[in-house]
């Protein structure tokens, strides 16, 4: 199992620490430092049934609000801003759920 995690995100934390307190083995993947290359994200994308912009923080200023809803493009946006990565995601095998 692995938690792309962001410490600075209380849900994130939150999520991290339910997985430790119940013993979880898991790998932590701060996606911010390690980003993830575009066919990770795709995969996971994939595992979670979902598009990218789906998953897209639209809060943040590197949202891009005129892009098309093409996923390749958007996937390569994301890999290049990552902060726009909804966390924590947390994967095990072939599935993956957003952790919120």
């Amino acid at each position: 199992m692995e938690i792309w995690h962001n410490p600075r995100c209380s849900k994130s934390r939150a999520a991290k620490q339910r997985l430790d307190d119940e013993g979880v083995e898991h790998t932590e993947r701060r996606y911010l430092d390690d980003v993830p290359t575009a066919a990770e994200l795709d995969e996971v994308l994939t595992k979670l049934g979902k598009q990218p912009w789906e998953i897209a923080r639209t809060g943040e200023a590197a949202y891009p609000a005129t892009l098309e809803h093409d996923r390749a493009k958007w996937i390569a946006h994301m890999v290049a801003n990552p902060i726009l990565i909804e966390r924590p995601i947390v994967i095990d095998g072939d599935t993956a759920h957003i952790e919120r």
